[in-house]
């Protein structure tokens, strides 16, 4: 794991929910992700503390249009179309008025949405980004987010991969290049100093 010691306090931070949905996290889902269930508690820890440390929570999930056409879905299967049941967030992990929704169409939270200037608008420099998959959206995300100039952390506990070799590898990967790897402890520490 990165040397998070240097950081006693994450200031202008945001919390970056990503595709905790029903498609991938409920067992009747179309795309459900294996053992995903353990990711729950640590995110709604997490979430609890970002809210009462005034932190934003932006819930950033993969919104597909029905019916027209979707290049995602000539390498993976169809899945959470607006306003279906499986695109909506789990209900353990339900946002509140005060949170922010990012419709996304590819892998990435930044990749043609609002999310870069929401957060800039509202003077973020660190972003915390949790979800599913650790080794598709998350990292996708997280690389965007590093490349756009935004320190990230990301709990190990709140994400979860498509393996956990391939989760670890991805999880290396994002510590060794993109940001720091972490738990939600320290993540929630750092928030609440």
């Amino acid at each position: 794991m990165g040397n998070l010691q240097k950081f006693d306090k994450l200031d202008h931070a945001a919390i970056l929910i990503v595709d905790i949905t029903k498609e991938f996290l409920v067992s009747d889902g179309v795309k459900v992700v294996a053992e995903s269930e353990a990711i729950v508690k640590p995110n709604q820890d997490l979430i609890a503390a970002g809210r009462a440390a005034g932190v934003p929570i932006l819930y950033c999930n993969d919104t597909h249009r029905p019916g027209k056409p979707d290049a995602e879905f000539e390498l993976c299967s169809d899945h959470c179309f607006a306003g279906t049941p499986g695109a909506e967030v789990i209900d353990q992990l339900a946002p509140q008025p005060q949170d922010y929704q990012i419709p996304k169409r590819r892998y990435s939270a930044f990749f043609q949405t609002d999310l870069d200037i929401t957060l800039r608008e509202l003077g973020v420099k660190n972003v915390i980004v949790t979800g599913v998959l650790t080794n598709i959206c998350v990292r996708s995300t997280v690389h965007d987010a590093f490349f756009l100039g935004y320190r990230v952390f990301v709990p190990a506990d709140c994400c979860q991969g498509s393996s956990k070799a391939i989760h670890d590898a991805a999880l290396w990967d994002i510590d060794h290049y993109y940001g720091y790897v972490t738990d939600s402890a320290t993540a929630i520490r750092l928030l609440s100093r």
